[in-house]
């Protein structure tokens, strides 16, 4: 059976007038709250480039709180984002940074902040046509594009880690399409990302936490 990514359901079912500024927009949040335990509390969205220039007129905004809450880009509660926000109790804001040029024209940095109190950011670019790319992550910068099934591993940047994630995937046979680290520098936080074209097994993030190493694991499956 083929394999069927997020980026499938968009062309005629997708919400929003643009892919680029619609559908995009909402991918990039979509991956960004599989990466945070929920319930989310905050979601605080700064758009540069031309989604800076038009992202209320093109329902940037509407699609960005849609994904930040899980719906999915044919989803047509999108359009009633700020109302279920305001329901749900999420609290949401929109900066525009005409400021800084040097970057993607459809960029987004996404602040989340759960009922925990944890908060991650996300930096995200929408390339066209519903293709995104994740770049940034807790300001490291990373390479993810969410086609695939896949885990984000945080961790330290030790000898052995590495080997620990292929040996627990292997075990469970998992295929590996990609696999890259990313890091900080030399000894500090690094994150492995491993993409698959297959489901990820239930569990398998609790066997990779048991490396000391390992801070903690994402599971982001479309």
């Amino acid at each position: 059976m083929a394999f069927i990514s997020v980026f499938d359901v968009l062309g005629p079912n997708m919400i929003g007038p643009s892919s680029s500024h619609t559908a995009g927009a909402e991918i990039i949040a979509f991956l960004a709250q599989k990466m945070i335990a929920p319930p989310l509390k905050r979601a605080d969205f700064t758009l540069y480039g031309s989604f800076a220039k038009t992202y209320h007129g093109h329902g940037t905004d509407r699609a960005l709180l849609g994904g930040i809450m899980g719906f999915s880009a044919d989803d047509t509660r999108i359009r009633d984002s700020f109302a279920i926000a305001t329901d749900r109790g999420l609290g949401y804001s929109f900066t525009p940074n005409e400021v800084e040029t040097d970057i993607h024209p459809n960029t987004v940095d996404i602040r989340m902040e759960n009922a925990a109190g944890q908060v991650m950011t996300v930096r995200g670019e929408s390339l066209g046509g519903g293709k995104v790319r994740i770049v940034r992550i807790n300001g490291v910068e990373v390479d993810f594009t969410g086609e695939y099934n896949a885990l984000i591993v945080v961790q330290k940047d030790k000898p052995g880690v590495v080997a620990h994630i292929s040996k627990i995937l292997s075990d469970r046979g998992v295929n590996i399409a990609f696999m890259r680290l990313f890091r900080e520098g030399k000894g500090h936080t690094a994150y492995t990302i491993v993409e698959s074209d297959e489901r990820l097994p239930e569990g398998v993030d609790q066997l990779l936490l048991a490396n000391p190493n390992i801070n903690d694991v994402m599971v982001v499956q479309p």
